[in-house]
């Protein structure tokens, strides 16, 4: 069965799930040849007793329109988390996790999932494009950012802070660097 690769991208508001929540996140489903095959998204209600970060919240507050995309048509989390699932498995391959970060996007992701559902389609596994990148680059983990990487590596796709369109910007960019890996 061939890989699926899901670059996915979630917007909270704090730095842990639990005391803080999703409020959205997107997905977009690639094959190893670049080819986007579905996307998935869901704008969440918080969580009940969560609170938002100030640091996190401050942010928020300079970015009005991803705010207001991220508040709109709100699911709860367990509807959401669901249909992800149903999603996931409907797509013909084998699941990836792929995020930029991975450590933070699958925090959230993974914690929603086995709260609401009960289960990942994704096991405990999660692929970080930084790293990636670094072996990739032959680089250092903190010379890997994106603003070392090469201009090819990039396609011309916007970064919003609207999840869905982070998820498809960042998996092209991975499809891209996985090109670059096998050229070399």
């Amino acid at each position: 069965m061939k890989e699926i690769y899901i670059s996915t991208d979630v917007e909270t508001d704090g730095p842990i799930p639990g005391p803080h929540s999703m409020l959205s996140f997107g997905s977009a489903a690639y094959t190893a040849d670049k080819q986007l095959i579905s996307t998935f998204s869901a704008n969440l209600e918080t969580l009940e007793g969560a609170t938002a970060h100030p640091a996190t919240a401050a942010w928020w507050a300079t970015q009005p329109e991803a705010w207001a995309a991220c508040r709109s048509d709100l699911q709860s989390p367990e509807v959401a988390m669901r249909a992800y699932v149903a999603w996931i498995k409907s797509l013909n391959g084998k699941p990836v996790f792929v995020a930029y970060p991975a450590g933070f996007d699958f925090l959230f992701v993974y914690w929603y999932l086995m709260r609401f559902v009960g289960e990942s389609p994704f096991s405990h596994s999660a692929l970080d494009m930084k790293t990636y990148a670094m072996a990739v680059l032959k680089t250092g983990y903190r010379d890997s950012t994106k603003r070392n990487m090469p201009r090819s590596w990039f396609d011309k796709l916007p970064h919003t802070h609207v999840a869905l369109d982070d998820a498809i910007e960042q998996g092209a960019l991975f499809c891209n660097m996985m090109r670059a890996n096998q050229a070399a």
